[in-house]
C-alpha cells in the first residue's frame, strides 16, 4: 500500500478547471486552454507522500525551474508561457504558479546518468548493465560514467515506481524516430546542466524529464533540475565506493527508516509526520541548492 497519507481537497478557482493532484503539483486548465501548474510544499518518499509539507518546497521547485528554463532556452523551447497569477487565485500560489502550454505529452521519463547509484547501480551490481546498456567492470557507487548514458523509464502514477525500460522498449512505443529525438535532446540537456553545475561546485549525478510536442517541436516541460528531479552532490565531497551527501529529501529518507520514526517501512501503514528538525534540515537543503546553483540569494 502507497500513495497519500492525507490526499489534500484541490482549491477551487473561478476560471480553472481542475484536472489532477501530482505528488507536488497540481494541475488545472484555463479557459485559454492552457495548463495551469500550482507546486505544493508537499514531500514524497518510499512511494508515500508524507502528511508534513516543507516550507518554500513549492517556490523553490518552480523559480529553480524557471532559472533553468533560462540557461537551456537555445538547446530545447520550454512550455512556460507566463508567471502571473490567475485571477481569483490565491495569494500563497505566488512565486510557485506557472501558466504552461498544453502539449501532447510523451509517456516516458527521460532518465540522463553521468554517475553510477540508485536503481542504475542496482541493475549494474546484477548484470554490468543499465538499462541493457553494458557497462566497464569495477564500477562502484557513485563512480563517473565513461560518458553520460540515456536510461528511460516509464511514468508512474502516484505511490507507484517508475520503471526503468530499454531503449528499444521506447522505440516500440513512441516510434524510432521520437526515440532518438528524445535521447538526443535528453543528453545535450544533460550535458549543459552537467557543465554549469560543476562550476558552481556541484555535481549533476542524474536527472530525469519530461517531453511534449507543440505540433512537430519537442519541448521540454514539467519542472526541471530541481533536487526532486535530480541527484546534486557537492563536488567536493564525492567519493566513490559509498553513498554521496546530495542536495535532497535524504534527511527525510533517513530519518523514515530510523528507529526514531518507528515505522516499518514493509508494513502497509502510512508514515508519520516529520519532526520539525527534519523539516528545517530538509528545507535547508533545498534552499542551499538553489542559492548555490542561481548565485542568488534566496528570500
Amino acid at each position: 500500500m502507497s500513495g497519500f497519507v492525507e490526499k489534500p481537497e484541490p482549491i477551487q478557482v473561478p476560471g480553472l478547471v481542475h484536472l489532477h493532484t501530482g505528488k507536488v503539483r497540481e494541475l488545472y486548465r484555463n479557459e485559454a486552454g492552457d495548463l495551469v501548474m500550482v507546486a505544493s510544499d508537499r514531500i514524497s518518499a518510499y512511494d508515500w507522500v508524507l502528511p508534513t509539507e516543507i516550507p518554500d518546497k513549492g517556490r523553490v521547485l518552480t523559480q529553480l525551474s524557471l532559472w533553468w528554463f533560462d540557461q537551456l532556452r537555445d538547446l530545447a523551447p520550454n512550455h512556460v508561457l507566463s508567471t502571473a497569477l490567475p485571477e481569483g487565485a490565491p495569494a500563497d500560489w505566488a512565486g510557485r504558479t506557472l501558466v504552461c502550454k498544453s502539449l501532447r505529452m510523451v509517456p516516458v521519463e527521460c532518465v540522463a546518468r553521468g554517475y553510477l547509484t540508485g536503481s542504475g547501480l542496482a541493475e549494474y551490481r546484477e548484470s554490468r548493465t543499465v538499462c541493457g546498456l553494458a557497462l566497464p567492470e569495477g564500477l562502484v557507487d557513485g563512480s563517473e560514467l565513461p560518458a553520460p548514458i540515456f536510461t528511460p523509464a516509464t511514468k508512474a502514477e502516484v505511490g507507484e515506481h517508475d520503471e526503468n525500460v530499454s531503449y528499444e522498449e521506447v522505440a516500440r512505443q513512441v516510434g524510432a524516430e521520437t526515440a532518438a529525438e528524445l535521447r538526443q535532446a535528453t543528453l545535450a540537456v544533460y550535458a549543459r546542466a552537467r557543465d554549469i553545475a560543476r562550476d558552481r561546485g556541484i555535481i549533476l549525478a542524474d536527472t530525469k524529464f519530461e517531453f511534449g510536442f507543440d505540433g512537430d517541436t519537442l519541448v521540454l516541460a514539467d519542472e526541471v533540475l530541481t533536487p526532486d528531479s535530480s541527484r546534486f552532490w557537492p563536488a567536493d565531497q564525492w567519493q566513490p565506493g559509498r553513498a554521496q551527501p546530495s542536495y535532497d529529501k535524504q534527511f527525510v529518507r533517513d530519518w523514515l527508516t530510523s528507529t526514531a520514526s518507528g515505522w516499518d517501512r514493509g508494513s502497509e501503514q502510512p508514515p508519520p509526520p516529520l519532526p520539525g528538525e527534519v523539516v528545517e534540515a530538509t528545507r535547508a537543503k533545498y534552499v542551499e541548492a538553489y542559492e548555490r546553483l542561481t548565485g542568488v540569494r534566496w528570500s
